[in-house]
């Protein structure tokens, strides 16, 4: 296994599936082998409050699952993106909604990848899985995990809900297509 340490924000409004988002990430790390802490944060609301959660994935041991600065930032709309760009370490991945931010100025020392994933989400015929955009997207970039560890997770997450797993596929297979070229 390659060493890695990744540190991740997934950030966005409730509703959006941050914190799945999250969960996926964490479950595929430890699915391959790695040291693993997932801390969600929640808004005052959970549907349209802010959400956000905090991933990090290593070869070794984690000390803290605080995060100062991340290697990787999802933002999934404006808010998120002004709160957590900062917190991006320079050459980290910015993987921003373009459907939602409605900014064009980022960081000029960060790999921006902007994805309209709602929109693109929306032609899935569900919403909901602008979350699993994001994460093919990331794993384009990262090639941390691998799809057959993606899928799998996504499998275990769905049990009992398993007609919500064709999207969820659907769309995590387009977001590592897009994530690749940078743009939907």
């Amino acid at each position: 296994m390659k060493t890695t340490n990744e540190s991740i924000i997934c950030s966005g409004f409730g509703g959006q599936g941050i914190m799945v988002l999250g969960k996926v990430l964490a479950n595929a790390g430890m699915d391959k082998g790695m040291h693993v802490t997932w801390m969600p944060s929640y808004g005052a609301e959970v549907r349209g409050g802010t959400a956000h959660s905090v991933v990090r994935l290593s070869s070794s041991p984690i000390a803290s699952p605080l995060v100062a600065k991340a290697d990787t930032v999802i933002a999934m709309n404006t808010p998120s993106l002004d709160k957590f760009e900062e917190r991006l370490v320079p050459g980290g991945l910015l993987i921003i909604n373009t459907s939602l931010v409605r900014r064009a100025n980022f960081r000029k020392d960060v790999n921006v990848v902007g994805l309209s994933l709602t929109d693109e989400a929306i032609k899935l015929g569900n919403v909901r899985v602008a979350n699993m955009i994001a994460v093919g997207a990331f794993e384009a970039r990262k090639k941390i995990f691998g799809a057959n560890i993606l899928m799998n997770v996504m499998k275990r997450m769905a049990a009992g809900r398993e007609k919500i797993l064709p999207a969820n596929i659907k769309a995590l297979e387009l977001g590592m297509q897009a994530g690749k070229s940078g743009n939907v």
